[in-house]
């Protein structure tokens, strides 16, 4: 069975095979037991190697080790050809497939390498079970050629070889047992092999002035830490404990199209999907759809938050690589982890992230993280990658189990600690049923393309000592920052809309009101036309159509504790829960992004109604593109020419006809009229809390004197939160979801980005642009509220 040339692991095909025929051939055997090279000593004197590559020529025997290959081989004066040879043992098939299962371990044995009594049983019971594999082979001189820099001395020159006749075996055993298995070997020895490496060891030990062998220590250290060990077994034994904590739980829909196409791609280049992240189980539900469909499993980079015992050992295991969340100025760590990076790349390993840098509290993308995509753009810079595919990823629950505990971090609750009794109380906690889960993939993006359309140089980082501030450095920077920009478009432009998603963005505007099951029925049927003719992606969204499935949706949201349900009257009436208010945002933010345009546009038709006649039409323009500055910390927004297309193609949709109507800057009572006449408002139940939020900020920063600015932000957001509860009480804030840590932490960023906390400021002056600020935020939730009043679901007579 061949296997790709040992001369280059990364090269989609095989160069040619030598047209002279060789005098001599290597075999270089990878054996374990004397029974495994019983079994490659029969094979080659069977005629093993002229059968498989047709070469006959004598064959001599080396073991796959670097110091036999020192001494016999690296001094030839010959040209050999040299091919690796190894046993491959394979699990019982089942089902049509072969994969480790706990039922095996009975047999205190692992089918991949099983101990040398099993494999003499083997042998005489289960023949299917094993066969001799070659990796393609090389001759010597090409060896050579492809090792050049160390192809002059022997032991290292050796180590050389051992590495590319071990990546060859594992590809060629990829063919027979699937790219699921796609495993990296010697990852660390390789690196701390590396010419390159060394030199840049060389470089930063001279730098902070510490020797070369202590920094070498550290970078050996650091990788032993980093290197993610993966084992088939265990990854084989892992996915199988651990889908039933999500294939019990949803149903996972994909698009199986998308992932054809991402396969044909991963041929040519390493995939890093980028997926949002909702759920604990995210990891799980993409990684076993991926080996479903025979993807290489990806080195997932994780939080040192789930590092504990098993979990920690088990997932290094399975390919997550766990990386400290702060390194600072440890130049020794960063140069280990960009090498790394560079390596799985280059060797067209995937990687997968979760670049929000932690789950979402709100239910919508946070801001994205930058840090490891910027080791992504050094390995492309540094030329060690050519290319790099970024895959947005949309994971969307109908239902999430874990929302509760999310809900009590959002209003102030302390974040439990993992550990084993989380995780046995995080698994149990799984085992109800909560309808679908829907992936999606966006259209991937080439690292390398757009890095350099948004102004990256793309040149090699100077090293260490350079100065921080060049401008190339700052060109970097805004580059990675707009890449990343795009990967969250990519994700919300596959995000769906959820049948929760919708029902509870309909709940959460009504106020204070239950509605009877026709009532939702009435409000649901404008906005899913508006998704219908706005051609929004949508999950099982038919099932809203009649009463029976619109029921069905509510019933489970009851279950949920979201919903509340009062069967008591004359027909059941239905409410979000008391104190659910915040699980409720969380299903309606999953697809809220769809709908904030037409919500800034009909803020802006209210501010253009009351602006001065002739004036109307840029009051509409200027309110919209203060919308959209206000909310860029919540939201990703195009830039402004595109954004202004967006919004005239939102106004499309509510009048045709309103360019004629708006002749002359005048905005009338009748486009405001034919805005209530589609049926539905959007901006109480999308833009509220999050104007509420910023306007709890806006007014604890107006009430400090002069130019003070919080010193401790955490203490800041507790105050907030504190006051936030009062406002509330005292209906001065709309509902419960806008008392939320996680949009006090947004609002107090914007209100920095502003120039809100600059303690540099004069303090009379920065004391009046605050309450300014405050004084705008509430003429925007005056309007808002005029919105809702306006909107057709809060004037509905109870039936």
């Amino acid at each position: 069975m061949k296997g790709s040339r040992m001369i280059d692991d990364r090269a989609d095909v095989p160069t040619a095979t030598p047209e002279t025929e060789p005098n001599s051939v290597v075999a270089l055997v990878d054996a374990s037991s004397p029974t495994e090279r019983e079994l490659i000593g029969g094979w080659l004197a069977e005629g093993g190697i002229a059968a498989e590559l047709g070469v006959d020529a004598p064959v001599t025997q080396i073991d796959l080790d670097a110091a036999p290959v020192a001494v016999r081989l690296v001094g030839r004066h010959d040209d050999p050809l040299v091919v690796p040879v190894r046993v491959l043992w394979l699990p019982p098939e089942r089902d049509g497939v072969r994969r480790i299962t706990f039922a095996d371990l009975a047999t205190l044995s692992n089918p991949r390498k099983p101990h040398r009594l099993m494999q003499r049983r083997l042998i005489a019971r289960s023949p299917d079970r094993h066969l001799v594999l070659t990796g393609q082979p090389a001759r010597l001189s090409e060896l050579r050629a492809n090792n050049a820099a160390v192809a002059g001395t022997a032991e290292p020159f050796a180590r050389a070889i051992v590495r590319a006749g071990i990546v060859a075996l594992e590809r060629a055993e990829r063919a027979v047992i699937g790219d699921r298995y796609k495993v990296p070997r010697l990852v660390a020895e390789e690196i701390l092999d590396s010419p390159d490496f060394l030199r840049r060891l060389d470089a930063i030990a001279e730098h902070i002035g510490t020797g070369p062998r202590e920094v070498y220590r550290r970078a050996e250290k650091a990788l032993q830490e980093l290197v993610a060990a993966q084992s088939r077994l265990v990854s084989d034994l892992f996915t199988q404990a651990m889908r039933p904590v999500h294939a019990s739980t949803w149903k996972v829909d994909c698009d199986p199209t998308g992932l054809a196409a991402l396969r044909r791609l991963n041929r040519r280049y390493p995939l890093v999907f980028l997926p949002s992240h909702r759920s604990y189980v995210d990891a799980f539900v993409l990684g076993d759809t991926l080996a479903r469909n025979d993807f290489p499993p990806n080195h997932v980079i994780g939080g040192a938050n789930l590092r504990f015992w098993p979990i920690g050992p088990i997932a290094r295991r399975t390919g997550t690589v766990f990386i400290r969340r702060s390194f600072g100025d440890d130049e020794v760590y960063k140069a280990v982890v960009e090498e790394y990076f560079a390596y799985l790349l280059a060797k067209r390993f995937n990687l997968e992230w979760y670049f929000e840098g932690g789950r979402t509290r709100t239910g919508k993308l946070r801001p994205p993280r930058y840090g490891l995509l910027n080791y992504l753009a050094a390995a492309i810079r540094s030329r060690r990658v050519d290319d790099v595919m970024l895959v947005p990823v949309s994971i969307t629950y109908e239902r999430l189990n874990e929302l509760g505990a999310i809900a009590t971090e959002q209003s102030g609750g302390a974040k439990k600690a993992e550990g084993l009794t989380w995780l046995a109380r995080y698994v149990r906690s799984q085992q109800h049923s909560a309808g679908h889960v829907y992936l999606r993939f966006g259209a991937p993006l080439s690292a390398r393309d757009r890095l350099a359309a948004h102004g990256d140089p793309l040149v090699p980082d100077p090293g260490p000592g350079a100065p921080a501030d060049a401008p190339e450095r700052d060109q970097e920077r805004k580059a990675v920052q707009r890449l990343a920009f795009e990967v969250a478009v990519g994700i919300n432009e596959v995000t769906p809309i959820t049948v929760n998603a919708l029902v509870t963005l309909a709940l959460l505007g009504v106020h204070e009101r239950a509605l009877t099951l026709g009532e939702v029925r009435r409000v649901l049927e404008p906005v899913r036309d508006y998704i219908r003719r706005s051609d929004l992606p949508g999950g099982e969204l038919d099932t809203l159509r009649d009463d029976h499935g619109l029921a069905v949706v509510l019933e489970q949201l009851s279950l949920a504790k979201v919903v509340t349900v009062y069967r008591g009257g004359l027909e059941p009436v239905y409410s979000i829960e008391a104190g659910a208010h915040l699980e409720a945002a969380f299903y309606r933010n999953s697809a809220v992004h769809w709908f904030v345009n037409r919500a800034i546009l009909e803020l802006a038709i209210l501010a253009a109604v009351e602006a001065p006649e002739g004036e109307q039409l840029q009051a509409g323009w200027d309110t919209a593109f203060r919308l959209r500055d206000l909310l860029k910390f919540e939201f990703f927004f195009p830039e402004r020419a595109e954004f202004a297309d967006r919004m005239t193609a939102e106004i499309q949709l509510v009048d045709k006809d309103w360019k004629q109507r708006t002749a002359g800057g005048t905005v009338g009572a009748d486009v405001l009229a034919t805005l209530t006449e589609t049926g539905f408002i959007m901006a109480h139940r999308v833009l509220r809390s999050f104007f509420d939020a910023q306007l709890v900020v806006a007014d604890r920063l107006a009430a400090r004197d002069g130019a003070v600015a919080p010193q401790d932000r955490k203490q800041f957001i507790d105050e907030c939160l504190a006051v936030g509860r009062q406002m509330l009480l005292q209906q001065r804030l709309h509902s419960p979801e806008s008392v939320s840590s996680e949009l006090f932490a947004t609002a107090l960023k914007l209100a920095d980005n502003h120039g809100l906390l600059d303690s540099m400021s004069d303090g009379t002056e920065l004391a009046a642009r605050r309450r300014a600020f405050a004084d705008e935020l509430r003429t925007i939730g005056a309007r808002i509220s005029r919105a809702a009043a306006l909107d057709p679901s809060n004037r509905l007579e109870v039936s």
